[in-house]
């Protein structure tokens, strides 16, 4: 139990003041929209994955939307600061829709820095065509439009475009990036305005505040320039990041923008989707299924179960799994020591492996010829009652107790040491490749690791919709006191505490892309794996030193792998294509027949 905080009341006349304060500040902000006067006239920002049109340097609507018929193909124009939005949509009603975003200000002449010290990590300023492969990364993550690596690495130097982005002190990996915009510069704004855009934060990022710490320094290197105030867009329902906004003393303001009714934003105009209570492993399937215009039929949302329909031809899945993938393949998959033994008759490197419940005198001789060992109920999913890196019989014994909750047979297996590897193979191909890293807290040197392990799992759900958490259960609490600590201690500032010997993203494990430097034999063994079990979709699972390396052991194939979390790879697109050969674009038929 933790001690409740009291509230101190607040009296009548501090409320008054603090209403006072918010509507001066609203009036303030309101008085500051941009009008069309000075500056360049009808100006547009090509910014990579679109232009932002600035609509107080249009006279005319009818030029606004000629600009707007511009947009290039896969890009998303946006024209901002539109003044009488209502008469320009009546310019072209079936062309073009009003975003349902607000725009939000900060007064740059009251901006306050923040004394915060940045924890294991920093912000610079966009260096390397590895950033902007980085960024792009983060933006697929995000489902946002990525943009042209040469673009921003030949645009870098346009002073009016200003590149951030926060990197891991620690690993050197980039985790956050925005964009910002002078309008001073871009095209001479008598309201010396300035704009934030693309803030994006990796949704694997271990560190707390790196949002924020981006917002504030692009609005320090404002501010240092002479900008009045900073502008920016959200969506209505992005709750987190207004509540980020407003801590920040944004303000919101009546300042609208408007966009082209394009595939790219089908979904701010086309209405909700009718899709609660699905997981985002369905929903990455649904969604591509219907921008092909195949028919979805949702039979059990919560289960993940769906129709697929595309002419006279109709799948029936879950997830990932579907009517392609036999029983016996499904079967084989099941259990994790048949799965073994296939692998094994394919030429496949395995572990190990014993059936811990048959002899206890077996399984300590077990232990004590392979020194460590992982035990897993054989059949389960998603790390449920698996141990890894058991040293002691007594331990053994408890893991072995703990698994049973889960399948009557529980495995021994020899631990080997390595990064866990997961190969996504679609039609015997490989798709994607990401290494999963255990689930790790850094310490801050006041919270308690029970604390540090609470926050990081509420940072993963929020950036998988639900999907990992990190349990606070016996295996948590073995793994922090093997490294030394106690649940209830304070981890040291910049220490790293691995909570977590598995990787599974259900117990907030997280994912890396590796697809590009995956070596030949990895790729070589899954396929060998999936063409084994005689399986269509399959993610194999392999331990190695390194996903550039050819060393590896077979884990488990998984019959049901989740194809969300894969960015950028193309994991729902491969996926139709095997089911509806016939609704492939034409383009990305043209390449796979030249494959």
């Amino acid at each position: 139990m933790t001690e409740a905080r009291t509230r101190h009341p607040v009296s009548l006349a501090r409320l008054r003041y603090r209403n006072r304060l918010g509507r001066a500040r609203a009036a303030r902000a309101a008085r500051q929209v941009p009008a069309c006067s000075g500056g360049t006239p009808n100006f547009a920002c090509d910014v990579g994955w679109g232009r932002l049109i600035f609509g107080q340097t249009f006279a005319d609507g009818d030029d606004l939307i000629a600009a707007l018929r511009e947009e290039a193909p896969d890009h998303r124009d946006i024209a901002v600061y539109v003044r009488d939005p209502h008469v320009l949509l009546a310019h072209a009603p079936q062309e073009v829709f009003l975003d349902p975003s607000h725009t939000y200000r900060l007064d740059l002449a009251t901006y306050r820095t923040s004394q915060r010290p940045l924890r294991n990590f920093l912000i610079r300023r966009l260096t390397s065509a590895a950033d902007v492969d980085a960024m792009n990364r983060i933006y697929a993550s995000r489902g946002m439009v990525t943009v042209p690596s040469e673009f921003v690495w030949c645009e870098r130097d346009i002073r009016a475009i200003v590149y951030l982005v926060a990197e891991d002190t620690t690993t050197g990996e980039v985790i956050g990036t925005v964009t910002g915009i002078d309008h001073a510069r871009a095209f001479g704004d008598p309201e010396r305005g300035s704009s934030l855009w693309c803030l994006a934060v990796d949704p694997q990022a271990r560190q707390s505040g790196v949002g924020e710490a981006l917002v504030r320094r692009l609005a320090e290197l404002f501010v240092a320039r002479g900008a009045a105030f900073m502008d920016l867009s959200v969506m209505h329902d992005n709750t987190q990041a207004i509540a980020l906004y407003e801590k920040l003393d944004f303000v919101r303001i009546p300042v609208f923008t408007v966009k082209r009714k394009n595939p790219i934003n089908e979904k701010l105009f086309s209405g909700p989707e009718v899709l609660e209570g699905v997981n985002p492993y369905t929903r990455i399937i649904v969604n591509e299924a219907r921008r092909r215009g195949i028919h979805v039929e949702m039979i059990d949302a919560s289960g993940g179960i769906f129709r697929l329909s595309y002419g006279a031809r109709a799948v029936r899945c879950r997830e990932s799994l579907s009517e392609l993938t036999s029983a016996v393949a499904m079967s084989i998959c099941d259990d994790k020591a048949v799965t073994r033994r296939v692998a094994e008759g394919a030429g496949v490197r395995v572990p190990a492996q014993i059936d811990a419940g048959v002899s206890r005198e077996e399984t300590a001789g077990f232990l004590a010829r392979h020194r460590r060992v992982v035990v897993k109920p054989a059949r389960g999913e998603q790390g449920k009652g698996v141990a890894v890196g058991i040293a002691a019989m007594s331990e053994l014994d408890a893991a072995v107790e703990a698994a049973a909750t889960f399948c009557d047979t529980v495995l021994a297996e020899e631990y080997v040491e390595g990064e866990d590897l997961r190969l996504v193979i679609i039609n015997y191909r490989l798709v994607a490749a990401a290494v999963r890293r255990p689930a790790l807290v850094i310490g801050d040197g006041r919270s308690t690791v029970r604390d540090l392990i609470a926050a990081q799992s509420r940072r993963r759900a929020a950036a998988t919709g639900g999907e990992s958490r990190i349990p606070l259960d016996a295996e948590t609490g073995r793994t922090v006191r093997a490294a030394g600590f106690d649940l209830d201690a304070v981890l040291p500032e910049g220490r790293e505490l691995k909570v977590r010997k598995t990787a599974n993203l259900h117990t907030g494990g997280t994912i890396h892309d590796v697809t590009d430097v995956v070596h030949p034999i990895l790729i070589e063994a899954g396929v060998k794996v999936a063409r084994a079990i005689d399986i269509p979709v399959v993610g194999v699972d392999l331990i190695v030193k390194s996903p550039t390396e050819a060393d590896y052991v077979f884990i488990e194939a998984n019959e049901r792998p989740g194809l969300a979390n894969h960015e950028p790879q193309p994991t729902a697109e491969r996926f139709i294509d095997l089911l509806f050969p016939l609704a492939i674009p034409t383009g990305v038929r043209q390449a796979m027949d030249g494959a």
